[in-house]
């Protein structure tokens, strides 16, 4: 990162901060070693509306077009579920089960560092089966990391525009594919979290005088929580630059950025505020402080761009979130994700367009797969010498 200049604050109200001064717009992340993953085919079972479905991704960059309504999202969902085991649009499994049947697989054949494996997911009646070249994975967590995909959709906005709770989840899905230990105590976090707060609406109802399994929970709460949040701070100092030069590349503004982490564990550690909230825990029968409530503002000139900003700018800033994201699992993790984009020609204005699509052809970007109902407007953003391979649906 020399080519940027940052420091690092923290101040008393809980917050902290990275200020970037820009010296040049960044050219090269991805480091001459890391490898291209692609996927090369790709067959559904009862996924969506999919009753059975095979397709191939033979070019660098593939167009999945067709009507409205005939399920290029869909396949976009299937191969981002093959990199995470989970729908991009749902938490719930049951959702991207074909209408009035109890179970779906996906199967794709991936390709990394001239390899190739077959990976296979099923889930029925409650129960999921992840399969790689004929050996059963015990536990998902371990799977995870292996592939990688950034999925840029229509919705995305609500990254910006909704709670903290799809910042934290944005966040926590980046590390937890990057750094496993990260994944494993955000696991136990939450479920002692929910036994505290067990706890605590069992003790509202019916007191006691016995601390141990509080002492406990707060314990561990406090051992798990403070490794995350030095890992989110962590984070956010390696992300930043690179999301400031996206988002000058995208819009070709000069305005400062600012990526703020909001977190009670800024002003005092986790156990020390676990003790003091315990009054005011017990009364609202929930665990009030903690690096659950974490979040993270956007900042654009120093106004908050949820609020003050533009769509233009909440579109321009989105986008710079995704492909920083991009940039920074292809550090990590030493290979490029597949690239997911959604209908992004029915919501972008043909500048952001172009601009997005120079930095997508430039060096450091691999696979990319995007939905379309205008085959020949793909071609024509692309330009004639792209080799483009299309699925029509």
């Amino acid at each position: 990162m020399s080519s940027y200049q940052y420091r690092y604050v923290s101040f008393p109200n809980g917050v902290c901060t990275v200020f970037l001064n820009l010296q040049r717009i960044y050219k090269k992340f991805c480091s001459p070693s890391i490898c291209l993953t692609t996927i090369r085919k790709i067959s559904v079972i009862q996924y969506r509306n999919y009753s059975t479905g095979n397709f191939e991704f033979s070019q660098p960059v593939t167009c999945i077009t067709g009507p409205n309504g005939s399920g290029k999202t869909n396949l976009l969902d299937a191969v981002y579920y093959l990199c995470y085991t989970k729908s991009y649009f749902t938490a719930y499994q049951q959702n991207v089960v074909q209408t009035g049947l109890d179970g779906f697989r996906v199967e794709g054949v991936f390709e990394k560092d001239g390899k190739t494996e077959t990976v296979s997911c099923k889930w029925k009646q409650g129960k999921k089966e992840l399969i790689c070249d004929g050996v059963e994975y015990d536990r998902v967590a371990e799977y995870i990391g292996k592939y990688a995909a950034v999925m840029i959709a229509p919705d995305d906005l609500e990254l910006i525009n909704n709670g903290g709770e799809e910042r934290r989840k944005w966040v926590d899905s980046i590390l937890g594919q990057t750094d496993k230990v990260y994944l494993e105590s955000l696991m136990q976090y939450q479920r002692v979290l929910q036994q505290r707060n067990a706890w605590l609406k069992q003790q509202f109802q019916n007191p006691s005088t016995d601390s141990i399994a509080l002492d406990f929970y707060n314990d561990q709460l406090a051992m798990h929580g403070e490794y995350i949040h030095q890992k989110r701070k962590l984070f956010l100092v390696e992300f930043l630059p690179l999301l400031d030069a996206y988002y000058h590349q995208l819009c070709g503004g000069r305005e400062e950025i600012k990526m703020i982490y909001e977190s009670d564990l800024l002003q005092k550690p986790m156990l020390q505020w676990l003790k003091e909230s315990l009054q005011n825990d017990l009364r609202l029968q929930r665990t009030t402080r903690g690096i659950h409530k974490d979040d993270w503002a956007y900042v654009l000139e120093n106004a908050l761009i949820r609020q003050f900003g533009s769509q233009g700018q909440k579109k321009s800033y989105l986008f710079a979130l995704k492909l920083a994201q991009y940039a920074y699992l292809s550090k990590v993790l030493g290979h490029l994700p597949i690239l997911l984009l959604d209908d992004i020609f029915e919501k972008l204005d043909q500048n952001r367009i172009e601009a997005l699509l120079r930095i997508i052809r430039g060096e450091g970007f691999g696979q990319v797969l995007l939905t379309d109902t205008h085959p020949e407007r793909v071609r024509a953003a692309f330009g004639a010498e792209a080799a483009i391979h299309f699925v029509q649906l």
